[in-house]
């Protein structure tokens, strides 16, 4: 039988960070409550030429430049921070990696779940077709009122990730469980820049979801939890993934240590919350520090707001070390340029109108930037 996963993967980040203990220093609140609390350190700010194409843009042309084009015949962007809402983000990205017109291109919403949709997407056209290949975008800018609770969870991020047969980093078993329920726990009106969030119904969606899915993926012929070695949660920010595993233990009866998730946080915890980016961060994380993987059975929980989640498992593969590439992504995040509080409330407020022409101001290292609006059509170039 076929197998089919996740060949190459790639994470992106933005131009600026702003430490989350000078945003506790200006809220007037104890830094712990985020550091430990939270479980979050840092978080990813977009300069104002930077948005979630730059960075999925990015992303996929350094996974691009590494595997090449041949074979894809598809680009899956998943996003809940859309910058238009006909046009697919990833028509952008086609145009600025100057990828074959020989290929589908489409958007996929469902909050954070997106990547995931995208994900299990790729598979079913790889399985049809063997020989076919499927670029896999993820980007999103996590963004609420300021001041407001969700504001230390924000954040942003892009993962590309290139779906094939014979994988060399991940392959995805055939099993999957899945849950949704009309919940209006988070969500983001037309007409509104940030986001909506009731955090405890959130909480509790997250882990309805998480043992929905699970009960399903056992009802599908999935594994026993004592045949999975590593976890990855959604991560709005880790301690949410620390309650999702503990929940787990609890609706299982098993004994699952916390230990086989720091791994995963490493990234994430220095970026913030990337919203559909995250689960996959989180696995770009645990391939980069767990020395230990070979062979080893990862569980996925994807959650995204609304709500929806999923559960399914990987199986890494016994020479993943030799395909992994670290140093684009902890270059990146060691080099970004640290923000003050007044710059990042500006930056915050930043709202281009689509109905009168602007330019940015050229800001972003990164290789693509957000140019401005000409037409009311937005424009990009490569940096």
């Amino acid at each position: 039988m076929t197998t089919i996963g996740i060949h190459d993967i790639e994470l992106a980040t933005t131009h600026n960070v702003l430490p989350l203990a000078d945003l506790a220093a200006a809220r007037g609140v104890d830094p712990a409550k985020f550091e430990i609390g939270l479980g979050q350190s840092l978080m990813s700010v977009p300069a104002v030429d930077e948005d979630p194409v730059t960075m999925g843009a990015t992303a996929a042309a350094r996974l691009i430049e590494r595997t090449g084009t041949e074979g894809i015949r598809s680009l899956l962007f998943a996003t809940e921070s859309g910058v238009d809402q006909s046009k697919s983000a990833g028509m952008f990205i086609h145009g600025l990696l100057g990828l074959p017109q020989a290929m589908r291109v489409a958007e996929i919403k469902q909050a954070c779940y997106a990547g995931t949709v995208a994900l299990q997407s790729a598979l079913g056209v790889i399985a049809r077709d063997p020989e076919a290949k499927v670029l896999v975008v993820m980007s999103d800018i996590a963004k609420y009122e300021l001041a407001g609770s969700g504001e230390p969870t924000q954040g942003a991020g892009a993962v590309a990730m290139l779906i094939s047969a014979d994988p060399a980093l991940v392959e995805i078993e055939p099993a999957t469980g899945v849950y949704s329920a009309d919940v209006d726990d988070f969500w983001r009106p037309n007409d509104s820049t940030t986001a909506v969030v009731d955090g405890a119904l959130s909480l509790k969606a997250y882990l309805d979801a998480l043992s929905g899915s699970w009960d399903d993926y056992q009802a599908n012929g999935g594994h026993p939890i004592g045949e999975i070695d590593r976890f990855l949660y959604h991560q709005p920010f880790t301690k949410m993934a620390r309650k999702g595993h503990r929940e787990l233990a609890k609706h299982t009866g098993a004994e699952l240590t916390e230990d086989v998730l720091e791994a995963s946080f490493e990234y994430n915890r220095n970026l913030g919350n990337t919203y559909g980016a995250s689960i996959y961060s989180g696995l770009i994380s645990l391939l980069h520090h767990d020395d230990d993987l070979a062979g080893k059975r990862v569980g996925f929980y994807s959650y995204g707001s609304g709500s929806a989640g999923e559960f399914f498992t990987g199986v890494v593969r016994d020479d993943y070390r030799e395909h992994l590439y670290r140093e684009p992504i902890q270059s990146e995040l060691a080099e970004r340029n640290v923000i003050t509080f007044d710059e990042y409330v500006e930056l915050h407020e930043n709202v281009l109108p689509s109905q009168a022409d602007a330019e940015t101001p050229r800001v972003t290292k990164a290789p693509f930037r957000f140019a401005g609006i000409k037409g009311g059509a937005r424009q990009y170039e490569a940096n």
